[in-house]
């Protein structure tokens, strides 16, 4: 882990280093860290106005003394990500009836049926959000069962498309442009502006994309 000052208040935590092929993975090594900030956070060990995750780092925004913190950082050890309690579990209700199943069977080398029950069963665990508002990336599934994207992106995907693409699963929460393959949809309202938190999915919380 690199521990990089961003600013006069911030500090990325970098885990896109050779050392992490050697441990758990990125994604792990991510949620285990944000976990402990948000911890050290609640418990007044830590001051940061944001705590924001990623693919393979952690920003911490508004640090008021970031070499201090640094140093104390440095010190810490997280729990392992698998040890970790949940921020609470999301069940999705999907109809599998999405365009490019059969895609992602072909590459799994499954039927489609096998798709929709590997889905199903699976606990998917909230890694970061971006993209859109309340797009949240969703880990979970083996690394061998990563899918490309599209070659070409479409013009519009309907909000509420449940699709795949790398290593990973989302939930389309508003209709725009998208390139994952297309799996599924539910009627769930995962953004809603007005609510609180607008956002139903955030890092750190399981979600099942159960049968719609």
């Amino acid at each position: 882990m690199r521990i990089r000052p961003v600013g006069a208040h911030a500090l990325l935590l970098d885990f896109a280093v050779p050392e992490a092929a050697a441990g758990p993975g990125v994604a792990d090594l991510v949620e285990a860290w944000r976990a402990e900030l948000w911890r050290r956070r609640e418990s007044g060990e830590l001051t940061a106005a944001e705590i924001v995750p990623a693919a393979t780092t952690v920003l911490l925004d508004g640090v008021p003394d970031p070499t201090a913190t640094a140093h104390r950082i440095a010190g810490w050890t997280p729990r392992p990500a698998a040890t970790t309690a949940p921020a609470g579990t999301v069940e999705i209700p999907v109809t599998y009836d999405g365009q490019d199943l059969p895609a992602v069977a072909g590459h799994w080398g499954v039927d489609v049926p096998a798709v929709v029950q590997r889905l199903r069963r699976t606990r998917f665990r909230v890694a970061f959000c971006g993209f859109a508002p309340g797009f949240a990336y969703l880990t979970g599934l083996p690394a061998g069962l990563a899918v490309p994207r599209l070659p070409s992106p479409r013009p519009r995907v309907p909000a509420g498309s449940v699709a795949l693409a790398g290593p990973y699963a989302g939930v389309y929460p508003s209709a725009s442009p998208g390139g994952w393959l297309l799996v599924g949809r539910t009627e769930l309202t995962l953004f809603d502006v007005h609510a609180d938190p607008p956002a139903r999915l955030t890092p750190g919380t399981e979600v099942r994309l159960v049968a719609g």
